[in-house]
């Protein structure tokens, strides 16, 4: 898997991977983060939850 696109991807990542590892309860996840950690496995979520948030738009932009 790439590395988050963007602040908000890197952080729903974060979450879903505290979930896996049961640091988190899994019904407390809503949104991207869910389903992350639903279609993803641990390695991918680990990499893309450890990419630098500095570089990084806030949001990814739509394209017109």
């Amino acid at each position: 898997m790439a590395k988050a696109q963007s602040k908000k991807q890197q952080m729903a990542a974060g979450a879903a991977l505290a979930a896996k590892r049961g640091e988190k309860p899994k019904s407390s996840l809503r949104g991207a983060s869910k389903g992350m950690a639903k279609s993803m496995s641990q390695k991918e979520l680990r990499e893309m939850a450890g990419t630098k948030r500095k570089s990084l738009p806030r949001r990814k932009t739509k394209k017109a």
